[in-house]
């Protein structure tokens, strides 16, 4: 059975008065549950400063946790996800337009990883990460939705230009800012050690994917590593709030798909 540890750590930064980053996980209270139904992690970081950025990340997190509590029986990972990213996008975009003016730009990022058997599926729309820290290494199996995020897809930047421009974050894309939204999803295969990383931009945006290999690798404690983290993109930049939230696969279960259906590998 897939079985799993983690920390989770938020700081308000340096500069800002109240944090605007949100995250929540869904753990299963039963064994039948944790092999069925599974795990769920999520992180948001709110947009729009004064424009209730808070309020829209708090919902979102607390949207998929309410909603992934209606488990529906032989789901697809990647289906259930779908369908509660845009349960919350509805939310945020209701609740915006019933604030009125002051709910005008009430929008937030979101990454989710859903992890099931041996697999994770990842959800997210926005500048929030995921990353796959495995022997030594940190892979993004996300890619911002911002404005530079888009140019250096298409070549028109740099990685390092993009890193020190003005303009990083600005969101192409994010949760509240339209009645839909077009939810990125991917699944990865995980392996016993891997550590998965959730992550607002207050601290991937301070930190190489070099660093944070580095620090998960060196600290075999998670809170200890998520401090170190945390104090690390402080010591760097600390303009915004920081988020981190650290899963260790300790095990899984190896599974096949016949037909939609799951089967056990020998």
């Amino acid at each position: 059975m897939l079985d799993l540890e983690f920390t989770e750590l938020s700081d308000v930064g340096k500069v800002r008065d109240h944090n605007e980053d949100y995250f929540g996980h869904t753990a299963p209270p039963t064994p039948e549950q944790a092999r069925n139904q599974g795990w769920l992690f999520m992180l948001a970081d709110g947009v729009g400063g004064q424009d209730r950025g808070e309020v829209a990340s708090r919902l979102a997190v607390e949207t998929l946790q309410s909603g992934f509590r209606d488990f529906r029986s032989n789901e697809a990972p990647s289906a259930c996800l779908q369908r509660l990213v845009q349960a919350a996008n509805l939310k945020i975009y209701e609740a915006a337009a019933a604030a009125g003016p002051s709910g005008s730009n009430m929008c937030t990022t979101v990454v989710a990883c859903l992890l099931r058997y041996d697999r994770v599926a990842v959800a997210h729309v926005g500048d929030s990460r995921c990353y796959l820290v495995r022997r030594g290494q940190a892979e993004a199996l996300t890619h911002d939705h911002s404005l530079v995020g888009e140019q250096m897809r298409m070549g028109l930047i740099s990685e390092e230009e993009a890193a020190t421009s003005d303009r990083r974050h600005v969101l192409s894309r994010s949760l509240g800012a339209n009645m839909f939204v077009n939810v990125d999803l991917d699944e990865h295969q995980v392996l016993p050690g891997d550590v998965l990383l959730l992550s607002s931009d207050g601290l991937h945006g301070s930190l190489t994917p070099a660093e944070i290999a580095s620090i998960v690798g060196q600290n075999h404690d998670l809170g200890h590593a998520a401090r170190k983290l945390i104090a690390l993109a402080l010591e760097k930049d600390g303009g915004d709030n920081i988020t981190v939230q650290l899963i260790r696969i300790k095990s899984v279960e190896r599974m096949g798909m016949y037909r939609g259906r799951p089967y056990k590998l020998r």
